[in-house]
């Protein structure tokens, strides 16, 4: 039991949270659903050109979560929204 516990207080998690633009909105976006997503400020999003939504695969939604849908989030690299799997 000791090791176990050892084992898993060494482990480190990789979750962050980051406010993005999603479908034309500032939404918070984590990594994890055990996170807290932060309040994000306001900010105005980049238009978001029309596009025909991706064909969905029947998958079962990650553990913490309820459902995911299909969403376009803004890549400021690229500077354009990209069709991105968002699970809730």
């Amino acid at each position: 039991m000791k090791k176990l516990l050892f084992i898993m207080l060494s482990c480190k998690v990789f979750a962050s949270c980051t406010c993005e633009c999603v479908d034309g909105e500032v939404r918070a976006m984590c990594s994890s659903s055990l996170d807290t997503p932060p309040i994000c400020p306001p900010r105005i999003c980049p238009l978001d050109s029309p596009s025909i939504k991706p064909i969905k695969t029947p998958s079962l939604p990650p553990i913490g979560t309820k459902h995911c849908k299909q969403a376009r989030v803004y890549n400021q690299q690229n500077m354009e929204y990209e069709w991105q799997e968002i699970c809730e």
